[in-house]
């Protein structure tokens, strides 16, 4: 079955794909994403494709909604694996600065096609790093999901920024971005055109997010420069998370950028990444239990100030970057 339903108590759509139940059993020590075992024929330097298994497909079949009440509709949408590297024993940590660069044009390129069909309102750029945030796969990939609807938390994010735009006349992440420069508190990295910084409201221990500091609404509108700066930024922030209990870093990274196909001005939404992490120390997991999974209300256990000196005081080594 492949299909979403729509929950009026929320406003939510929920994807329902039996399909992920059948996703075959490899191997001990077989990587589907290695050349040559199962996805990718050859060599490869970095790729995209559809997952097998996906969520949401451009060829969905239509279904059939005969209530009123218990709404469905079909699940038309993109669902792709972007692999960064065919080197199996590497992360974005590792990735030479240049690899990430080109990475970062992928994810770019895929955007703008994706955005160009008219059923795709949203395109959400993710990585799951590490066990502790159930990836199953530790060769370096990331994915990429194109919506037919807006995600609630985006739905919020927009009504949020804009709310803001209309009552300031400013952009709330360019103001977040000019106030945290005056404070320089919780800065971890910056470059001449990308800031990285723990928010004043960090809802996870570590978490981290990652700013450009010109106003562009998506990632194909930063230029060259800015992309190379991005992708410094993105592997030392990788590094500094390894380095902070001396442990490979579990972390989901998310990108933000404004919807698609939507008949509405998104001149107020501002690029942005999110990083978070169940990590809360060495050895220690910061589980999201009822309050935080039932509500949206959650609760940091250590100063966003100390999670960013601890963060600025990790070192990387340039000579290596």
């Amino acid at each position: 079955m492949l299909e979403r339903r729509f929950n009026p108590i929320t406003g939510e759509w929920v994807m329902i794909s039996s399909s992920r139940q059948k996703r075959p059993n490899l191997p001990k020590d077989s990587c589907p994403i290695c050349p040559g075992v199962l996805e990718l024929p050859g060599e490869y330097d970095l790729v995209s494709f559809e997952n097998r298994f996906p969520a949401l497909k451009k060829d969905a079949p239509d279904v059939e909604n005969n209530s009123d009440v218990l709404i469905r509709d079909k699940s038309q949408g993109v669902c792709e694996v972007i692999v960064y590297t065919e080197k199996h024993n590497s992360e974005l940590s590792h990735m030479p600065i240049h690899q990430i660069e080109k990475l970062i044009n992928m994810w770019a390129d895929r955007t703008k096609e994706l955005s160009s069909y008219e059923f795709i309102k949203y395109v959400f750029i993710f990585e799951n790093k590490g066990k502790e945030v159930g990836a199953t796969l530790p060769h370096p990939h990331g994915q990429l999901y194109a919506f037919p609807f807006l995600p609630p938390r985006i739905q919020l994010k927009m009504e949020s920024l804009e709310k803001w735009y209309s009552e300031k006349n400013s952009c709330a992440i360019c103001d977040i971005v000019k106030e945290e420069k005056e404070q320089n508190e919780r800065i971890v990295y910056e470059t001449e055109n990308i800031i990285a910084l723990v928010p004043f409201y960090a809802r996870y221990p570590y978490e981290i997010h990652v700013y450009p500091k010109r106003h562009v609404e998506t990632i194909y509108e930063l230029s060259n420069k800015e992309k190379k700066e991005f992708a410094e930024v993105l592997k030392v922030i990788t590094n500094k998370y390894n380095g902070l209990f001396n442990m490979p870093f579990p972390y989901m990274m998310m990108f933000f950028q404004k919807p698609f196909n939507i008949n509405k001005s998104t001149h107020f939404f501002h690029f942005h990444v999110e990083f978070i992490s169940p990590m809360r120390g060495p050895n220690l997991i910061k589980w999201v239990a009822s309050v935080e999974s039932g509500t949206w209300a959650f609760i940091n256990p250590i100063e966003p100030e100390q999670a960013a000196k601890q963060l600025i005081d990790i070192e990387v080594n340039f000579d290596e970057i």
